[in-house]
């Protein structure tokens, strides 16, 4: 059995968009890139718990749709206030055309 989860299919997701995903009882967020890399966060925003699939993907960046705070979707890292709590990512990748993660 593999560990790997589908989310979605990969056209599902325009590029430099955010798509929200529920899984077992926890929030994700499936993000295509401009370049069509694929990365998959927490889907809530660590300030206020506010779903990030609401917010802005600009580049590199996701944006909470409720206090403007601000992540590199890349690694998670919290970037502008009033983020001080980084947001955790997985492990993503494309396989026939269908966008995976893994949780571990």
């Amino acid at each position: 059995m593999s560990d790997w989860i589908r989310a979605c299919a990969l056209d599902d997701i325009d590029a430099e968009d955010v798509m929200r995903f529920d899984h077992d009882g926890q929030t994700f967020a499936i993000i295509r890139a401009p370049d069509d890399t694929v990365y998959v966060t927490d889907g809530l925003c660590t300030h206020e718990r506010v779903h990030l699939a609401d917010g802005l993907v600009m580049g590199h960046v996701i944006e909470c749709p409720k206090h403007n705070g601000r992540f590199d979707y890349r690694n998670g890292k919290g970037l502008k206030a009033p983020i001080c709590v980084d947001l955790k990512t997985y492990e993503a990748k494309v396989e026939d055309g269908d966008i995976l993660f893994r949780l571990g």
